[in-house]
């Protein structure tokens, strides 16, 4: 799955709707499609543990059978693992940061380590990417929140590999985990002889405490139970509108899916 691009995404988790019988809200016009916003979604190349997206729909639904109708729908390796009724405010908002896992083949744990070092010891390491408006460079350090080696593994083919961990805030342009490992080669000649699989592992809000990810749907659960305790026991979800659209009738749901290789 990680090789499948946003769009298919998208187009399976529309397809998985319709199979579902989920009662989404569509837009008006000629063209009318389902209201559904993405946040943050990770490119083509890389497994995720943890993508998000908002979903109106046109009557109130209880969020787990919404999660096991549509999981239930979606294509093996795509998991839908948690659907909640929004609270007030944009998700995008609240996913300030992603964690990843990278491993590296072929690549030596110490020359790893000591790349690792030169990298945060740098000011600012630009590298340069091909975007849609051409290519375009920029700095990869000041996104990178940590970085470290969390050890080495082995492949089927006894091939020894070392991974990486660290998180990086989202920032614009967005810094992906194959940017840092550009900024490693750069700083310090680390180049893996075959291609990095790359994995998210969370991401949402960052405490500013420990510098760790937290949870994005922590607010809307204490929403949810305040709530559970004032009104009249009918769970129907109230409006939220997806940061960057105009606001839209209730209610709103939203859901992370897990697209991974590793399933």
């Amino acid at each position: 799955m990680r090789f499948a691009s946003h769009r298919d995404i998208a187009r399976a988790l529309e397809r998985a709707l319709r199979r579902a019988r989920i009662p989404v809200a569509f837009s008006a016009g000629f063209t009318p499609h389902p209201k559904i916003s993405y946040t943050g979604a990770a490119p083509t190349g890389v497994a995720s543990e943890a993508e998000y997206f908002e979903l109106t729909l046109t009557e109130p639904s209880e969020p787990e059978q919404v999660r096991v109708r549509l999981d239930a729908a979606m294509p093996t390796g795509i998991d839908v693992v948690e659907v909640v009724t929004a609270a007030a405010g944009g998700l995008a908002d609240r996913l300030e940061a992603s964690e990843w896992r990278v491993e590296l083949p072929g690549v030596a744990p110490d020359d790893a380590r000591a790349a690792v070092a030169a990298f945060l010891a740098a000011g600012t390491v630009e590298v340069e990417r091909l975007t849609k408006k051409g290519r375009r460079r920029f700095d990869t350090r000041g996104a990178v929140l940590r970085l470290y080696v969390d050890g080495t593994g082995t492949a089927e083919q006894d091939e020894t590999y070392v991974i990486l961990r660290m998180v990086v805030r989202h920032t614009t342009p967005a810094v992906r985990p194959d940017d840092v490992v550009s900024g490693l080669r750069q700083v310090a000649g680390l180049a893996p002889p075959a291609s990095p699989l790359m994995t998210r592992l969370a991401q949402g809000p960052l405490d500013g405490a420990s510098g760790e990810i937290a949870d994005p749907f922590a607010a809307d659960g204490a929403s949810a139970r305040d709530s559970g305790r004032h009104d009249s026991g009918t769970g129907a979800p109230h409006t939220a509108a997806p940061a960057g659209t105009t606001q839209d009738p209730p209610p709103t749901s939203s859901a992370p899916t897990r697209s991974s290789a590793h399933g």
